[in-house]
């Protein structure tokens, strides 16, 4: 068995349900599949001797995911007074219109489609709550409208989707672009540099204990990935589908139509940049 610590980002074992940090809890959804990993993480904030919460991705429409996340909250003594969403994808996403029934709580999100209430969400807002602070972070890359959220006080970052718990995540093509999600990654680097963010609470998957360590891995990956697909283009195959067989021949082929949506961002990022052309 590999040891957790040897992992990029170290992720840390156990029970992915509970608390993470002493502003944060998860409760897991049971939604688990090779995309989503072990199912989505749904998680609930709040300022210690707080008695209001904020509740970060619901997760999909399973009211008894949803209303368990409401229980964990109210057993703490917390109520749940605001939603946010990292990003509109269902398995985060979903769930979000019947959690606000619910809670009687705001949505907000970037994009308008998703919000309940008259707020959004923008690069640099501060959302205040019972003394809870978060930072919003614009992460788009896995989707057009990706968001992190950066919660100083525990020196920690909530992601998403933009890194997971285990794992790479797909760029999804074309709502998903490769050179924002670069971008993206270096901005993330930046709050681990600038910031003392060492924790991401991702969108899947387990906590991670060196976040700095998580990002420089994931700008690894996806340079080697890039030399891998501007390689096989040069040696003669030329759609995502013969991309794909060819590089990503060691990945389940469950996974293969997750993967060329990735392989679709990497041809069109290195078309962009002159390192392949554009077929005729």
């Amino acid at each position: 068995m590999t040891d957790a610590a040897a992992l990029p980002g170290q992720p840390r074992g156990g029970v992915l349900s509970g608390p993470a940090t002493a502003r944060a809890v998860n409760v897991l959804a049971p939604n688990a599949s090779a995309m989503t990993l072990d199912g989505t993480n749904s998680w609930i904030l709040a300022e210690p001797g707080s008695d209001l919460a904020v509740v970060v991705d619901p997760g999909p429409l399973d009211d008894t995911h949803l209303r368990r996340v409401v229980d964990t909250a109210e057993q703490a003594g917390k109520r749940v007074a605001l939603t946010l969403l990292t990003h509109g994808h269902p398995d985060h996403a979903e769930g979000a219109a019947r959690f606000a029934e619910l809670t009687r709580t705001n949505v907000r999100a970037l994009d308008p489609a998703l919000r309940l209430g008259d707020e959004g969400l923008a690069a640099g807002d501060v959302i205040a709550v019972g003394g809870l602070e978060l930072r919003v972070v614009p992460t788009p890359g896995h989707t057009a409208d990706s968001l992190s959220f950066h919660l100083p006080a525990d020196r920690a970052v909530l992601t998403g989707d933009t890194v997971l718990g285990r794992g790479t995540t797909v760029v999804a093509h074309p709502d998903g672009r490769l050179g924002d999600y670069l971008d993206s990654l270096r901005r993330l680097r930046s709050l681990t540099a600038d910031d003392g963010v060492h924790t991401v609470l991702p969108g899947h998957g387990p906590v991670l204990e060196d976040a700095q360590g998580v990002v420089e891995y994931y700008l690894a990956h996806r340079a080697h990935r890039l030399a891998q697909v501007e390689t096989a283009v040069e040696d003669g195959h030329r759609t995502p589908g013969e991309v794909v067989a060819h590089v990503y021949a060691d990945v389940d082929r469950s996974l293969w139509p997750a993967a060329e949506l990735s392989v679709r961002a990497q041809l069109e990022y290195l078309r962009e940049h002159g390192l392949i052309q554009r077929p005729e």
